[in-house]
C-alpha cells in the first residue's frame, strides 16, 4: 500500500510506520511527506528516509486549510500515487476539496478514545474531567472533527500522579503501536471499510 503522510510536527507517528516497514510488520512504502510547518521535524525525518517531502502553503493562517492549498496537497499526492493518506499530528481540519479525492482513503490517530475529548489537548482534557482511563483511536476522517468511523482503539489507564506530560507521553507510545496496526487491517481488509447500518458500523465494501 502506498502512503502519503501529513504532519505538523515532529512525526513520531511516522517513524513508527516506517519502523513497521522496515521490520516487515507493514507491508507499505510512504511515497510523500507533506507539512504545513516548513519548520517540522517530519520534513527532517522524511529527507533522512530518502521519502519526498515539502511543504503546504496555507498562505499565512496559522489554522486554517484553504480550499486553494487542499485542492494542491491533494494534487501532489495523487501525483505520488498515494492510495492511503494518513494524519500523523496534523493540526489543520481536512475538508472536501481534500476528502473528494481520497473518499474515504483518509486516516487520522486521535490521542482519546473517541468520541470522548476531541479537539486539542485530549490528554489535558481526560485529566480534567478524572477519568479513570484514556488512550488512542485511529478513525477515517470524514469533514468533521475526529468524528469519522473508527477502525480501533488503545486504551491508557490514567495513573495517580499523571501530569499532562506523563500521560501524553504513555498516550505516544499505545499510538505508535496502533497506528501501524490501523493500517495493517485497512490494507489487509483490502478497504474493506466501515458502513454504518441500522445495527451500527460494520464492514461492507464502498
Amino acid at each position: 500500500m502506498v502512503l502519503g503522510i501529513l504532519g505538523s510536527g515532529s512525526g513520531s507517528n511516522m517513524q513508527a510506520i516506517l519502523d513497521a516497514i522496515a521490520d516487515g510488520s507493514l507491508d507499505a512504502r510512504i511515497a510523500l511527506v507533506l507539512s504545513d510547518n516548513p519548520d517540522a521535524f517530519i520534513l527532517e525525518r522524511a529527507k533522512r528516509h530518502g521519502i519526498p517531502a515539502g511543504v503546504i502553503d496555507c498562505g499565512g493562517y496559522k489554522t486554517k486549510f484553504p480550499e486553494a492549498a487542499q485542492a494542491e496537497t491533494a494534487r501532489r499526492l495523487h501525483d505520488a500515487g498515494v492510495e492511503l493518506v494518513c494524519l500523523a499530528g496534523f493540526l489543520r481540519l481536512v475538508k472536501q476539496p481534500l476528502l473528494e479525492p481520497f473518499p474515504q482513503r483518509i486516516v487520522n490517530i486521535h490521542p482519546s478514545l473517541l468520541p470522548a475529548f476531541p479537539g486539542l489537548k485530549s490528554w489535558k482534557q481526560a485529566l480534567d474531567a478524572g477519568v479513570s482511563e484514556t488512550g488512542c483511536t485511529v478513525h477515517y476522517v470524514d469533514a468533521g472533527m475526529d468524528t469519522g468511523p473508527i477502525i480501533l482503539q488503545e486504551t491508557v489507564p490514567v495513573l495517580a500522579g499523571d501530569t499532562p506530560e506523563s500521560l501524553h507521553e504513555r498516550i505516544h507510545q499505545a499510538e505508535h503501536r496502533a497506528y501501524p496496526e490501523a493500517i495493517r487491517r485497512v490494507a489487509g481488509a483490502g478497504f474493506f471499510l466501515p458502513q454504518r447500518g441500522a445495527s451500527g458500523v460494520g464492514w461492507g465494501r464502498e
